[in-house]
């Protein structure tokens, strides 16, 4: 009845709203207060971590941050110093975590998201980290930490116009600086601009004298421009500099087997693979060297070992083919194509199949394989020469004078020569015969 009563007497209810409201006032100023202190104590972690951060004491600073998380779950700056923290420790999964918290509390701050940019590019996720950076970009286009992860990160991943358009920027922002000059010479390189490349890298190597790498690319520039005795020069120097320098080993090696000196390439291929053997072109190159010196026994080991490590690319087994095929092994030269041709079908591959056949006299399938490699290519030299010496030995010569007469425009090999000559005396075509017979001579007299 008293609730009646007070509905009947406005002025009591009025004197209870009045304590209610003073009741009200007191609980706000006391969260208020509450929040005050709390935020005071936050702004004093957060201050408090960063000294520590800035110090490189990470670990000291991890037990204050993750206190501050708990104070104020809201506080971005908070979740991207934790974010900082557990980075360092390697805790990637957790930090990206802490990083996007940061985001999502506080969208507009550069901080976490360039922190996470770092991260993912680290963690090999670039596409990634460029579209991070970018966004960096957006909302503050002279950011410079992003500027220069954006040209890094371009460079990178080959895309070399923006490598540069950034990398420039980069150069603004801290000129000759040693990664952002060496980063634009690079990327120039790669667009073929070689004279602005040099300038560059000529630049990164008077920054840091000790730096192979500049060197090494300056030595690409000269060998692309084929002044190969400057490129020597250069990767020779970068290898005083580098002695276990892999690329610029490789290069004196390709210089060496560019002049056909096989035996000094051999013995740079060999250094290359003795420090690094994920790549298939160095034992291709190194068995490829041993094959011109006629060493088929170290040429067969080579690509047996690269037949194993790179099972699933097609060159590797079709040059170990070759190369049993060139010793005598017809068996393993016939298992090797075969694995070449059931991962990618050429008219390399389909050529020497049909080659290989030919020797062990399986005449009907030599022929399938040569005219499939003919398919592909028509004008593929060792598919004409064996095919139209099959034909001449299996006296089907009226076939066999065209592909001949092909193969003949192609290369000056006085066998090819002989054989028409072969085919012509046999359908009585005398002065054919003739010319073909005086050009077997001169040419063998030649070689």
């Amino acid at each position: 009845m008293k609730f009646l009563e007070a509905l009947l007497f406005p002025s009591d209810i009025l004197k209870n709203r009045m304590k209610l409201t003073k009741l009200a006032i007191f609980l706000i100023l006391l969260t208020a207060a509450t929040a005050f202190a709390q935020q005071k104590d936050v702004a004093g972690l957060l201050q408090e971590s960063a000294a520590l951060i800035q110090a490189g004491n990470f670990n000291a600073a991890g037990p204050l941050l993750r206190k501050a998380t708990t104070l104020a779950p809201k506080n971005a700056d908070a979740h991207n110093l934790l974010g900082i923290v557990l980075d360092q420790a390697g805790k990637t999964v957790e930090a990206e975590r802490e990083y996007r918290t940061a985001i999502r509390l506080n969208p507009k701050a550069f901080s976490p998201l360039s922190n996470l940019g770092v991260l993912l590019a680290k963690s090999t996720r670039k596409t990634e980290a460029i579209r991070i950076f970018e966004t960096v970009i957006r909302l503050a286009p002279d950011h410079p930490a992003a500027t220069i992860n954006l040209g890094f990160l371009y460079n990178t991943v080959g895309n070399y116009p923006k490598a540069v358009e950034y990398l420039k920027k980069a150069n603004i922002i801290q000129p000759n600086t040693y990664d952002i000059i060496f980063n634009l010479g690079t990327a120039l390189y790669n667009l073929k601009s070689f004279d602005e490349a040099a300038q560059n890298l000529a630049a990164a190597s008077a920054v840091s004298p000790e730096s192979a790498e500049p060197v090494y690319w300056l030595g690409m520039i000269a060998f692309d421009r084929n002044q190969d005795e400057l490129a020597e020069n250069y990767f020779e120097r970068s290898i005083t500099l580098h002695p276990d320098y892999t690329e610029a080993n490789f290069m004196l090696g390709e210089l060496h087997m560019k002049y056909k000196l096989y035996s000094e390439a051999k013995n740079y291929y060999e250094l290359v693979l003795k420090h690094d053997t994920t790549k298939p072109v160095y034992y291709i190159r190194l068995g490829g060297a041993y094959l011109f010196l006629k060493d088929f026994e170290h040429a067969l080991e080579v690509f047996k070992k690269a037949s194993m490590s790179f099972p699933k690319i097609p060159e590797i087994h079709y040059f170990l083919a070759i190369t049993a095929h060139g010793s005598g092994n017809f068996d393993l030269a016939l298992d090797a194509v075969k694995k070449s041709l059931a991962i990618k079908e050429t008219a390399d591959s389909d050529s020497l199949f049909g080659s290989i056949l030919a020797d062990r006299n399986e005449t009907v399938e030599a022929e399938k394989y040569l005219r499939k490699a003919l398919l592909l290519n028509p004008k593929h030299f060792n598919s004409l020469n064996d095919l139209g010496r099959l034909l001449v030995k299996n006296r089907r010569f009226a076939d066999a004078i065209p592909v001949l007469q092909l193969a003949a425009t192609l290369s000056s090999n006085p066998d090819i020569h002989y054989q028409l000559f072969l085919a012509y005396s046999r359908t009585k075509l005398k002065a054919e015969a003739d010319k073909e017979f005086q050009l077997f001579k001169q040419l063998s007299e030649k070689k």
